[in-house]
């Protein structure tokens, strides 16, 4: 069960900024609901009025009268409509945005653990639950609640006993419907996490389209997506059961009472208490009663899904990242100098037994000093970049860069003055400028034509139908895989960053390609702090010092030319044999 008070909240902090919108839906259905109830006493008063023979004049003014009410009734019902929709719209988005800014925000280890596809099913499939919960449920639950008292209301000056038994019929009707959606909404939560995982798994299909083709493993694929949509059926079914549950009930409870209600008319009827208007206004209100129930009913489902969207939306907000970016020093200028002072640190999904990705790890690098990692394939080579640009926090120890303290670090200065380059490139679909900017808007055309000569991509840009203007395809679609990287470069140059953390960013790249890279990498670590981690022995030529780890450990750490000459050094063993065959 979900408590009123978490609908409220949610209600509450999104609705706020469009109290005024609000407060005008509110006068529209007000006066929506008047005219309804006007409406059926008119044609009351025209019914009595023609038995009694009244002057056509007076009939006739009545008649336009009822006319225009009714017309007036439409059209506020479709202004309170209009201007629900545009509110649940804006509250919705606002969630999105919300959710979209606390998800980014989270730590490497949350999204490790989850599919973008199924990120994107609870930012946006979770949150679109919600937009009828936003736009009608005032206008169709409160505003028909008050149709619904302000019905029986009148029902009860016509016919006491009519009106006690329709009181008695709603109040029964209604609790029936809330007991089905107090049993209803888990099984809405149900049915929102199976979508949830269908488009988790659909989005990673998608994104490995190229493998699953080339290896053939559609069948396979195709195999799991039968079964998840074989599992995801049974909470439809349910769900969908919950929507059949309240329909059936008020089906039940409005039939039986209408019969009543008829039978009473008549009886009244005969003996006197009711004229025949009062018996059509009777009928009408009855009639009318059922209107603001079926909406209330049908609210009632998307109350279902709102319910399990509130518990899913709250529980992706309950996450908490486990790097908390509250620091506020901001790194000196130039650039930076790099300490790990017995820096532990391991992953979340990591066995218990296969030890930390880094164990105790003290090692310093001075001011424009490049420092070359080398180390084998799950060594913690990659796993000191993710700590120097703060993607993870160690679990014990710390690390420091320009001499503070990476915790302490204001977070928007860190990402402007520490710079990753790994192999994996992200591009846009987006235009060439912002793709180099990240969608910055403070750097002008010439320094950017200006990179991208210096890194051999001018042709490239010139070449391209619109220049900087042009729209990359989805995923870089049309570039190689090396124009992708230079790319990622000119990206560095352009943020001119104190410290240039190279991932093994030139491993799949052809030597003509590689050869712009490391003149391009020349001018980049010129007057800058360097982390390279690489397995060639050309990227490393440019190393001042060489770190070598080992199952998280360092075990050798000094300057490249003492290393190289001393023939007992792990790095002289590397030059002698091949590093690239000892590494992989």
């Amino acid at each position: 069960m979900i408590p009123v008070r978490r609908y409220w909240k949610l209600l509450r902090d999104y609705l706020r900024p469009h109290w005024a919108g609000v407060a005008v839906l509110g006068l529209l259905v007000g006066g929506g609901i008047a005219f309804q109830l006007v409406n059926p006493q008119l044609m009351a008063r025209i019914i009595d009025g023609a038995m009694a023979g009244a002057e056509a004049s007076t009939l006739t003014g009545l008649a336009v009268l009822f006319m225009v009410v009714a017309v007036a009734q439409q059209g506020l019902a479709l202004a309170a409509t209009w201007i629900g929709q545009r509110i649940g719209w804006a509250a919705t988005n606002e969630l999105r945005a919300d959710l979209a800014d606390h998800t980014i925000r989270l730590d490497l280890g949350f999204h490790k653990q989850r599919t973008p596809g199924e990120l994107i099913e609870r930012i946006d499939g979770d949150v679109t639950a919600l937009s009828n919960f936003f736009s009608q449920f005032v206008v169709h639950v409160v505003g028909n609640l008050v149709l619904l008292i302000g019905i029986l209301v009148l029902l009860t000056i016509e016919s006491l006993w009519i009106g006690l038994v329709m009181i008695v019929f709603a109040a029964i009707s209604m609790a029936a419907m809330l007991r089905v959606h107090h049993l209803a909404v888990p099984w809405w939560t149900g049915m929102r996490t199976r979508s949830a995982e269908f488009f988790g798994f659909v989005g990673e299909i998608l994104g490995g389209t190229e493998e699953v083709r080339a290896n053939g493993a559609a069948p396979f694929f195709m195999g799991r997506l039968t079964g998840i949509l074989r599992s995801w059926l049974p909470d439809q079914v349910r769900a969908g059961a919950g929507w059949s549950a309240l329909w059936s009930t008020n089906v039940f409870v409005f039939a039986f009472s209408t019969a009543l209600v008829y039978w009473l008319g008549e009886r009244l009827f005969g003996a006197g208490d009711l004229t025949i208007g009062s018996v059509y206004l009777v009928f009408t209100y009855v009639e009318l009663l059922r209107v603001p129930m079926d909406r209330i009913r049908d609210q009632m489902e998307d109350l279902q899904k709102a319910g399990a969207g509130i518990t899913r939306v709250e529980d992706l907000f309950a996450v908490t990242t486990k790097i908390a970016d509250l620091g506020a020093d901001h790194l000196p200028p130039g650039p930076l100098s790099v300490s790990f002072d017995r820096v532990t640190f391991g992953y979340d999904d990591e066995d218990a037994g296969g030890g930390p990705a880094l164990d105790g790890v003290s090692f310093d690098v001075s001011q424009q000093v490049v420092l070359g990692i080398l180390g084998r394939t799950g060594s913690g080579k990659t796993t000191v970049a993710r700590l120097l640009t703060r993607l993870y926090d160690p679990d014990e120890g710390s690390v420091a860069v320009g001499g503070v303290s990476l915790r302490d670090v204001n977070p928007a200065d860190l990402r402007r003055r520490v710079w990753m380059v790994s192999q994996d490139v992200q591009l846009f679909h987006a235009t060439l400028r912002d793709n180099l900017t990240l969608f910055s808007e403070s750097v002008d055309d010439h320094h950017l034509l200006d990179v991208l000569f210096r890194l051999g991509l001018g042709d490239l840009a010139l070449s391209l139908p619109s220049g900087l203007d042009s729209v990359l395809p989805p995923g870089g679609g049309g570039l190689s895989a090396g124009e992708g990287q230079l790319l990622a470069f000119a990206r560095a140059f352009l943020a001119d960053p104190g410290l240039v953390v190279l991932d093994e960013a030139s491993s799949r790249l052809d030597p003509a390609t590689e050869r712009l890279i490391e003149r391009a990498v020349d001018h980049l670590l010129a007057g800058r702090t360097g982390i390279l981690i690489a397995h060639r022995l050309a990227t490393l030529e440019r190393a001042d010092e060489i770190l070598i780890v080992d199952k998280g450990r360092v075990v050798e750490h000094g300057p490249r030319g003492v290393l190289a000459a001393d023939s007992s050094s792990r790095f002289a063993h590397y030059l002698r044999v091949g590093m690239e065959e000892v590494l992989v």
